[in-house]
């Protein structure tokens, strides 16, 4: 079978269009504060495609960069301040952050109704109990992908390999709240092969290039790769064994240019959230 490559990257622009409108409309012009700890070229790219995006669509962010020997307690302390910032709409802490901060404790400082990434545990309680709140961007990210593949997905059988709470564990609840079966796999799952291949909808999120081989995926499968692993070559790779999976499954997403683009307009559509709740308080 013919196997369609899910195209994140004019997904992505398509949504970004349609975002540009809408800020178009608001009382204010978003104000998002990013912040980066160190040089980590990564880091340092993730940061300028957020950038770039946000200057194509109408937001105004500002990026606060700190050595990489900054403090817990001084990182802490600068989020306080930006809490109490009433200009600012949204907070982004560009992660991992090197040691020794501790990201889980960096995010928690965050005002939930600014947490952009949707990381705080107050956001992602009301994720798992079924209250309007700010989405992790990733988990958002792959399920429109995967609903441009199959606008549909209720009673089909889901399978997500990883159980991070940055994508694994927010992902398997939103696919439950659209109605899937949902089984959530890891390192230590037994007969990964015979779990995945029972999957309508396979998403790999372990970093763990190749992990998800042919033989993993069933015929005509919605395969979303969240994965991204530098290999000895220099190139990119996603979990997915991508060559080896074309013509077997139905929809993929390729790494680079799949799940990535779309995380980033997904922070733009909860900052736009952001705002727009905040005009209907004052109204």
């Amino acid at each position: 079978m013919d196997t369609q490559i899910i195209d994140g990257k004019k997904i992505a622009a398509d949504m970004r269009a349609q975002l540009k409108k809408i800020i178009q409309t608001l009382p204010k012009k978003p104000h998002l504060a990013v912040i980066l700890v160190g040089d980590n070229p990564a880091s340092v790219l993730y940061v300028n495609h957020k950038v770039k995006a946000a200057e194509e669509i109408g937001v105004f962010v500002e990026v606060h960069q700190f050595s990489p020997v900054m403090t817990n307690d001084t990182l802490v302390e600068f989020i306080h301040d930006l809490n109490k910032d009433a200009d600012v709409d949204g907070i982004l802490v560009q992660l991992p952050l090197p040691t020794p901060l501790k990201s889980d404790l960096i995010i928690q400082e965050i005002d939930p109704q600014k947490d952009i990434d949707g990381l705080h545990y107050v956001n992602l309680g009301k994720l798992f109990v079924g209250q309007p709140g700010i989405l992790p961007c990733t988990p958002q990210a792959c399920l429109a992908l995967i609903k441009s593949a199959c606008p549909d997905l209720e009673g089909l059988n889901a399978v997500v390999v990883g159980r991070s709470n940055l994508v694994g564990r927010p992902l398997a609840q939103l696919l439950l709240d659209e109605n899937c079966t949902v089984t959530q796999a890891h390192s230590k799952t037994k007969n990964l092969a015979q779990i995945t291949a029972q999957a309508d909808i396979l998403v790999s999120a372990t970093g763990q290039a190749h992990l998800i081989k042919r033989e993993y995926v069933k015929e005509g499968a919605v395969v979303i790769d969240v994965g991204i692993s530098r290999l000895e070559n220099g190139k990119l790779s996603g979990d997915v064994d991508f060559q080896n999976v074309l013509g077997k499954a139905g929809f993929i997403t390729p790494v680079p240019g799949g799940v990535g683009p779309m995380t980033i307009a997904m922070i733009f559509q909860n900052i736009i959230q952001i705002v727009q709740k905040k005009a209907c308080s004052k109204s």
